[in-house]
């Protein structure tokens, strides 16, 4: 039989899950799958019934394509597979599998398309499914925005079922029974006499089977696994120490590297000296690589060691050397010219404040770095046939194509191994230390090279979260707020992300306003502007994003409208709330705070709000000021989701992305001076200790149709909520991140 023949009777068609996940659109050339990836190299005897299901007579993997930073990603992937193809998540392996277009997200373009995520109309559905075929032409592989969960959910259970439902087949033709008389037990199937097929027997006659597509998906009444309280995959090799990651690589014939680059990013190398680096004990080659220098050596402390020693002549930085001139550029971008997007402008705002005692406030939100506690890393080996990638990464794609241009591989050359990421918050969004590490790999062809960043290198060169400023004027009467005008200033994030990757991105940045323009308040004149701030230091996505910073600007400015009118917070923002869903977390948040109750002397409570990646989250804070400063005594928080699959998994995320939040929001900046960062290790980027979190108590609701991600939605509310809570117990309002520039914490 010919190669062809086996493909199309293995091939998947995944246009079946686009179009379960509500995409119609009317392209022949949209509709057509992708190739499975795994045909590539399947043996006689093993079966891919789907990209996502590879059976082999040794076991079952099951590919999990979207990263897992810690998140918990691999685990509720394979969850999602299990439920439907019937196997016990302990006898499985998971694997990421390989870089592919069969693999695109198709949740990224939900949050791309101009529209609220609260708007289910016409246009706004037809604008997102449109957008989706881009992501899949170019076969958009990402992991980030929060949509494992929302892009995983169906298109996995549909391929464990699909493969399900497939071996069935393949019994049935090969004992003589129906299939409709067969059924499934922990990675067999059973006959009607108790007789157990294992999947892995059924393999080699399964690629015979034509695949048994538009097979209903269970009930989530008949879920054996959603929506339990499930142990982790990977928690039990966490738990003991032995999870390996990217820092763990090691293979025979090893060369460690460290590299320098321009302190002032993007600047420049007009020379260097490394005669003494080029002498040290271990040091095997010196390598100029772009924007800077790289040290190959025996071990990664001698490979630091000799890169410091190398003299270097640095360029200047290519955007202000000085901090304040950083804000200075941000408080001259509230202009015309420099206008971004204005999607809110409701009512008649400019009437409204004409007549009316018009309240003002100014807002910053500085840089902050990623910070993931595994130093980021990559090892490459490039020959002069192929080159390989052992990394964390949520871009694999990217990484391949651009590990092929440097090498001049063809990118079906480049072999990209994603590993378990020890943290990333948007880091592994970035690939520069993939690129750097392939241009030393290919000073010493044919061995693995690992680099790996010490905190200094990473953190002075982490392409930080956005430096952000927000403009309010509102005004209040008979005790409600009644207009509210936000302007925001900020460099594009999408931009800068982008053009690193060689994609322009053309019209208005969403993440300039996100987490402001979509609330859902019904605040009688309302408008939301965008300003692109240019020539700022080039920016990535921090968790959460745009939001991380608007969250606070656009909830602490309605707090002191609220405020000015007299009003109860939590009842005001209830009032306003024209979204049902939304209303219940304001709801479930108060009810589960004992909001009006009484607190203790010195203590203060704060409610803040803020809709993001199509989730509404809410959260209490509960302070209390003591002689030694403020101290967080209690959080809770409420986010709907549509449906909760892991209630374990979900509490640790909410839980996560609060104190994340938080710690930030309390002390964490990245500056600038003569060019550079003057942050560059935790002694002086410091975060939460345990001793200052506060016990966080957390409530899933699943009121609202679909299905959506929590790993981003519970930052944007927390420092808002934070700030509030510290203005209800001293009056004083915190305009400005950190907030330790202006209070004492304990």
């Amino acid at each position: 039989m010919g190669r062809a023949g086996k493909i199309a009777r293995r091939t998947f068609l995944i246009g079946s899950a686009a179009i379960a996940g509500g995409v119609a659109f009317g392209v022949v050339a949209y509709k057509r799958p992708h190739p499975n990836p795994l045909l590539d190299d399947l043996k006689a005897d093993e079966a891919a019934i789907t990209p996502y299901v590879l059976i082999r007579p040794d076991g079952i993997t099951l590919i999990t394509p979207r990263a897992d930073l810690g998140q918990g990603a691999y685990h509720v992937q394979a969850a999602l597979l299990a439920e439907e193809l019937d196997v016990d998540l302990a006898s499985v392996t998971v694997d990421p599998g390989p870089p592919s277009p069969a693999y695109y997200n198709t949740a990224l373009s939900a949050d791309a398309a101009p529209f609220p995520a609260t708007d289910k109309g016409t246009m706004a559905e037809a604008t997102r499914a449109v957008l989706d075929a881009p992501m899949k032409f170019l076969g958009v592989q990402i992991t980030g925005g929060s949509t494992t969960v929302p892009d995983s959910y169906e298109k996995l259970r549909h391929a464990g079922a699909m493969a399900r439902e497939t071996l069935k087949e393949t019994a049935a033709q090969q004992t003589g029974t129906a299939r409709a008389d067969l059924r499934t037990e922990n990675g067999a199937v059973i006959l009607p006499d108790g007789t157990r097929l294992p999947y892995t027997d059924l393999a080699r006659n399964a690629v015979q089977v034509d695949p048994i597509k538009g097979t209903p998906l269970r009930d989530p009444s008949d879920w054996q696994l959603l929506g339990q309280p499930m142990q982790r995959l990977d928690i039990l090799a966490k738990s003991t120490g032995t999870q390996t990651y990217g820092i763990d690589m090691e293979m025979e014939g090893l060369i460690h590297a460290a590299v320098r680059t321009n302190p002032a990013m993007g600047g420049d190398m007009q020379g260097f000296d490394a005669t003494e680096a080029e002498t040290m004990r271990g040091v095997e080659k010196v390598v100029p690589i772009t924007g800077g220098v790289g040290v190959l050596a025996d071990n990664t402390w001698r490979a630091f060691q000799a890169v410091q020693a190398i003299e270097v002549d640095w360029g200047p930085a290519p955007y202000p050397a000085e901090q304040a001139d950083h804000w200075q550029i941000l408080s001259d971008s509230f202009t015309a010219d420099a206008q971004d997007s204005q999607y809110k402008d409701e009512g008649d705002l400019d009437a409204a404040l004409a007549t009316a005692n018009v309240i003002e406030a100014e807002y910053r939100a500085p840089y902050l770095a990623h910070a993931p506690l595994e130093p980021v890393n990559a090892t490459v080996r490039v020959t002069d046939t192929r080159a390989d990638v052992w990394t964390g990464t949520q871009i694999p794609r990217f990484v391949q194509d651009n590990v092929a241009a440097i090498t001049g591989l063809d990118a079906d050359q480049v072999h990209v191994h994603v590993l378990m990421m020890g943290g990333s918050f948007g880091h592994r969004l970035e690939d520069m230390v993939v690129r750097q590490a392939t241009e030393l790999a290919m000073a010493a062809k044919g061995r693995p090279v690992k680099l790996t960043y010490s905190r200094e290198e990473d953190i002075s060169h982490d392409f930080p979260r956005q430096i952000a400023m927000a403009r309010g004027r509102g005004a209040v009467e008979n005790g409600q707020v009644t207009a509210c005008d936000l302007g925001i200033a900020m460099p594009s994030v999408i931009g800068s992300q982008m053009g690193r990757q060689g994609f322009p991105a053309a019209g208005p940045d969403l993440q300039i306003i996100a987490g402001a323009w979509d609330q859902p308040f019904a605040i009688p004149n309302y408008r939301v502007t965008g300003y692109r701030a240019e020539g700022l230091a080039p920016v990535s996505s921090w968790r959460s994003v745009g939001a991380s910073s608007n969250g606070f600007f656009h909830d602490s400015f309605l707090d002191e409208l609220i405020h000015a009118a007299g009003a109860d917070p939590l009842e005001e923002r209830l009032r306003l709330c024209s979204h049902a869903p939304s209303r219940k977390v304001l709801e479930a948040v108060g009810e589960m705070s004992n909001w009006g109750t009484p607190l203790g002397e010195n203590q203060g409570r704060g409610v803040a709000y803020c809709l993001s990646f199509g989730v509404p989250c809410a959260e209490v804070i509960e302070v209390t000021e003591t002689e030694s400063g403020i101290r967080l005594d209690r959080a809770f928080v409420a986010a709907e989701v549509g449906r909760v699959l892991d209630p374990v998994n979900f509490e640790n995320q909410v839980q996560g992305g609060l104190i994340w939040g938080i710690g930030h929001a309390m002390m964490g900046e990245i500056t600038f001076a003569e060019g550079r960062t003057e942050q560059q290790n935790f002694d002086t980027y410091p975060f939460l200790r345990h001793d200052q979190c506060p016990e966080v108590i957390v409530r899933g609701l699943e009121n609202s149709d679909g299905i959506r991600g929590v790993g981003e939605p519970p930052v944007p509310p927390a420092a808002p909520a934070l700030a509030n809570a510290i203005f209800a117990v001293t009056g004083k309002r915190l305009r400005e991140m950190p907030f330790n520039k202006h209070v004492d914490f304990v």
